[in-house]
């Protein structure tokens, strides 16, 4: 019983944190695609093909279903994914819905019609990729009318985290809050729209004021795959051992990795 968590680089950890801490019995394997991040600069095409490597790797260590915990990925490859080339008999599901689900207050499944909500004006910082998909926009407007979304595609900020610079992550967040507000002056709240993002969440208060709401994915990532889980148990793949695989150097990952959590983690090649 396992389940996959693919990233195009260490963002994802943030998320296979949280699901491990939500549901500490479930193996679950953590796969980078390290060596051709970042994702948020590359063509949709050349996203679609790269997650779909990454996922049939995940596949064959025993997870028949596979989180996509990278928003690039969710919003550029996912929907084509799952009409044109997912088998019957596996799943890959995105990190856009359960945060989507959470800013309109709606409970997991609710396929009712959009409605008003309580937030009228919402900031979304993600990579310039997901920004150009206009997927939140999309995946929004199926459950509520009458939101206002300013997006700011926060270019280098996923490269400064990697980097392990923080002083210069700091300081594009605030640029990138800076521009966003010149067009949205007053946003209610502001979603997160990648998963490296959460390690800046403090950035992105101190930069937004304390008046706006953010929200930051892994934790509602983990509780709605629990609840998901509960209804489609068949989906825990036959895999019995959680570990960290990449397409890059594993020492290099790993010693990123532990950096980017302050814990040792170990990589194997993928």
């Amino acid at each position: 019983m396992a389940i996959g968590v693919f990233d195009s680089g260490l963002g994802g950890l943030t998320v296979h944190q949280a699901i491990a801490a939500r549901l500490p019995d479930l193996p679950v394997v953590y796969l980078g695609d390290n060596a051709h991040a970042p994702y948020g600069v590359r063509t949709a095409d050349d996203i679609f093909d790269l997650t779909c490597r990454g996922v049939e790797r995940l596949w064959a260590e025993g997870c028949d279903l596979v989180i996509l915990a990278c928003n690039t990925a969710s919003a550029a490859a996912l929907k084509r994914m799952q009409e044109t080339w997912l088998p019957a008999d596996k799943r890959v599901l995105g990190v856009f819905v359960p945060m989507i689900e959470a800013l309109t207050e709606r409970a997991w499944g609710d396929n009712s019609p959009p409605r008003r909500v309580a937030v009228n004006n919402v900031a979304l910082f993600a990579t310039p990729a997901t920004v150009a998909s206009r997927a939140f926009q999309r995946e929004l407007a199926f459950r509520a009318v009458g939101v206002d979304v300013e997006a700011q595609p926060c270019a280098g900020v996923v490269d400064a985290i990697e980097m392990g610079d923080e002083q210069l992550a700091e300081a594009l967040v605030a640029s990138h809050v800076e521009a966003l507000m010149r067009r949205m002056p007053f946003p209610e709240a502001a979603v997160l729209g990648c998963t490296h993002y959460p390690l800046m969440q403090d950035a992105f208060q101190r930069a937004l004021g304390s008046q706006v709401k953010v929200f930051s994915q892994a934790g509602l990532v983990a509780e709605s795959l629990a609840d998901y889980l509960t209804r489609r148990p068949e989906f825990v793949g036959p895999g019995t051992r959680s570990m960290y695989l990449t397409t890059g150097d594993p020492a290099r990952v790993g010693g990123k990795a532990t950096q980017f959590l302050r814990r040792a983690i170990s990589f194997d090649p993928a």
